[in-house]
């Protein structure tokens, strides 16, 4: 799939007005002949398919938990829908102009993410140099893992750590708070690239979905919070309900 895109970009390539990643790794391929520049077909449909695979696998799966959690607890998503209703209405569509006046659905957004989890030692890292971190020598070579999940279920960061709770992210006065222990895109100057774009894609898919639909489980049916890991870390597949409000 990614061969054939990059087939179909080279022979509609214009250099004077590259139209995205593609074209612009293209350009760059021309004017860069060294082969150790990594500027290489090769190399090229690595980083797409990097780039297709963490814009697409994380986000939707991210969606899955964010469905899975208000058929679960209904009362939250009542919440949502009420602050949705107030901010937005529905004659029209959400935009990101509407996420500072949405504390609350920000909140659980957030929540789901922090609970689903979906990439529990982040990305393997590699030192590239020897390195002292409080009392500990790290080598160069070695490689790292970066432990997300024990920051984000730390009982000394959260108020309720285990359980799925807005609260845990609203302030006393239900504002939003940021927190230094919300490191799901990871910390640092490898912070991962995708952040804004999956900030923004989440929180209005999200507040779409539910300004349009009421979520519920089909009749005589319990949905389970247990996960399954491939990819990412998704909950196991699951029936639902979407009713047009």
């Amino acid at each position: 799939f990614v061969k054939i895109k990059i087939k179909e970009h080279k022979e509609n390539l214009d250099p004077s007005s590259p139209k995205d990643y593609i074209d612009s790794f293209l350009i760059e391929m021309e004017k860069n002949q060294d082969k150790d520049s990594g500027f290489d077909i090769d190399n090229l449909c690595i980083c797409t398919l990097d780039l297709f695979l963490a814009g697409t696998e994380t986000t939707t799966t991210t969606l899955y938990w964010g469905l899975l959690y208000m058929i679960y607890y209904p009362d939250i998503q009542e919440k949502v829908q009420a602050e949705i209703d107030a901010v937005i209405g529905s004659s029209r569509q959400p935009s990101m102009a509407d996420k500072e006046n949405m504390p609350y659905t920000d909140a659980v957004i957030h929540e789901i993410q922090r609970m689903g989890n979906i990439v529990p030692q982040g990305v393997v890292r590699q030192a590239n140099r020897d390195t002292t971190l409080d009392k500990y020598t790290i080598p160069k070579g070695t490689i790292i893992m970066p432990a997300l999940h024990s920051v984000l279920h730390d009982e000394s960061m959260w108020d309720n750590p285990h359980s799925f709770d807005p609260k845990n992210i609203l302030d006393k006065d239900g504002k939003f708070k940021k927190f230094s222990s919300f490191v799901l895109f990871s910390p640092g100057k490898r912070v991962c690239l995708g952040e804004q774009l999956a900030r923004m894609e989440l929180f209005l898919f999200f507040t779409s979905l539910f300004q349009r639909f009421s979520f519920s489980a089909p009749a005589g049916e319990q949905l389970s919070l247990e996960s399954r890991m491939g990819g990412t870390r998704c909950p196991k597949p699951f029936r639902l309900i979407a009713a047009p409000r």
